[in-house]
């Protein structure tokens, strides 16, 4: 359904600092790139919160209709410590001080930053592209900055002249810096020396002799810029000017305004039309830090190993948690909250799943409509999921009337409404239903409890007790298969 055509959406441009109509570049089409990782670490939990608000956004565009091209990318390349110009690369330090390959830390943890997404019931992006595997591209879009007179080479390095581009264009439109500021602000670091000012940004670095990762390209030896990367990869699959570019406040600048003069430098258009960034994420009340020890990851956040929390929080429960603030607030993690999030939870989903027992009625004493188009109005106002939940908890208060014969639904108003709460709940949000997994996996361990019992009956020559158990089990619909690698059993 092209829900979209009966939907205004507005969202948030950080470029214009306002809300605004979304309209696509194409009807019922939209473009959508999202920074990723760096995979030189286990994924942080701060990352998590931004993939996990674009994870939402994405699946509310498909919700209403749109053909989504998601593009979020892998940096395996390129990304120096510090975000910085000089300095190692944060994959090879890594290689370096395990002795492995590069490529082996990449694979490791960009295998370790997708069973985390799993594991939050994130939907993958239609496209996952990798710094590497982009590298020709990078070395185009140099060239052609390069060419269009906005960047230099020095000491087989090539930098963005930042002071030339602002005499016609504005290094700063996004993050509303001055360029006078920053040249007062700025320090002068060694290592700066090949560039005509510090402001200047790398757009290809020579690689050093103990540089582990590099590629041949006009100016010798070397490897991309990280600001670079993003530029190519998103401007290749998703074109020159498309619809939505997110990522965290902590990108802002100076990547993405990068990512801005680039485009501007290159090809002469501005690249994005609607910039989204989400804020940060804080642990008790403070920046979550690794040098201060204000800090957990998704594995100890959903073990309960950690110092921080009394008990461990389901996935679904971490989701609906982030879901309750706006991705422009700051995300103040603290146990207490998490603890208030899961009774909400689990009172969300005791709701939704009595909704199988409610018969439908004659008569509708209940507006459905009304408290639809409230849902729908939440989250047209710039992904509101907040407004969203209250009017899921509206929803929750209505089940319980329901059950309690104090209101009705008719036969359509009942499917309309079991739909759009199914719809927001498990599509939208994202959320699943842990009440049936949990019971599921209780099935399963006293089935495999009984299959045991069946089979020390069996070793113990009590054939009446064996009986039982098979008998009684396939009575309940639950079928035991004996084998040469043991007993399964199969639910009918």
């Amino acid at each position: 359904m092209e829900l979209y055509k009966e939907n205004q959406l507005k969202i948030y441009n950080s470029l214009t600092k306002q809300k605004e109509i979304f309209k696509p570049i194409t009807e019922g089409h939209v473009g959508m790139y999202v920074c990723g990782p760096t995979v030189y670490s286990n994924v942080h939990l701060g990352n998590v919160r931004t993939f996990m608000f674009f994870d939402m956004a994405y699946r509310y565009l498909l919700h209403l209709g749109y053909k989504v091209r998601y593009v979020r990318n892998i940096t395996d390349a390129g990304h120096l410590e510090n975000d910085a110009d000089v300095g190692e690369d944060k994959i090879s330090k890594k290689a370096r001080l395990e002795q492995i390959e590069p490529m082996e830390v990449v694979q490791r943890y960009t295998v370790d930053f997708h069973k985390v997404l799993e594991t939050f019931n994130f939907l993958p992006p239609s496209i996952e592209p990798t710094a590497t595997g982009h590298i020709i591209e990078q070395i185009e879009l140099v060239q052609m900055i390069i060419d269009n007179g906005l960047a230099y080479e020095s000491n087989r390095s090539v930098y963005f002249d930042v002071h030339k581009y602002n005499e016609t264009k504005n290094y700063g439109v996004l993050s509303n810096r001055q360029l006078d500021d920053l040249i007062h602000n700025t320090r002068t670091l060694d290592g700066q020396s090949d560039k005509k000012n510090p402001q200047d940004f790398a757009l290809w670095k020579k690689a050093e002799d103990q540089h582990i990762m590099r590629w041949p390209s006009p100016w010798g030896e070397g490897f991309p810029g990280w600001h670079l990367e993003c530029t190519a990869m998103s401007t290749k699959y998703l074109g020159d000017n498309f619809d939505i570019h997110g990522g965290g406040m902590d990108l802002k600048f100076p990547h993405h305004e990068c990512e801005i003069a680039q485009c501007e430098a290159a090809k002469g258009t501005s690249p994005v039309n609607y910039w989204m960034h989400s804020n940060m994420l804080h642990l008790n009340g403070q920046r979550m830090s690794k040098s201060t020890g204000n800090t957990v990851n998704p594995h100890e956040l959903l073990s309960g190993e950690n110092k921080f929390f009394s008990k461990a929080y389901s996935p679904s429960v971490i989701r609906f948690f982030t879901a309750q603030s706006s991705y422009r607030s700051i995300l103040d993690l603290t146990d207490d909250g998490l603890l208030a999030s899961e009774k909400g939870f689990n009172k969300l989903m005791e709701a939704v799943n009595s909704l199988k027992s409610i018969k439908a009625e004659k008569i509708s004493t209940v507006d459905i409509i009304e408290w639809k188009n409230n849902c729908y109005a939440a989250m047209n106002d710039d992904f509101n999921s907040p407004i969203l939940i209250a009017h899921l908890f509206d929803a929750v208060k209505i089940i319980n009337q329901l059950k309690e014969g104090k209101a009705s639904l008719n036969e359509l108003d009942l499917a309309e409404f079991i739909s759009t709460i199914n719809a927001f709940v498990f599509d939208v949000l994202g959320l699943k239903n842990e009440t049936e997994s949990s019971n599921s996996d209780k099935l399963t361990g006293v089935v495999e409890m009984l299959i045991q019992m069946r089979k020390e009956a069996r070793e113990n020559k009590d054939w009446a007790l064996s009986d039982k158990i098979r008998d009684e089990l396939l009575a309940l619909g639950i079928q035991l298969k004996d084998g040469r690698e043991g007993t399964t059993y199969s639910i009918n």
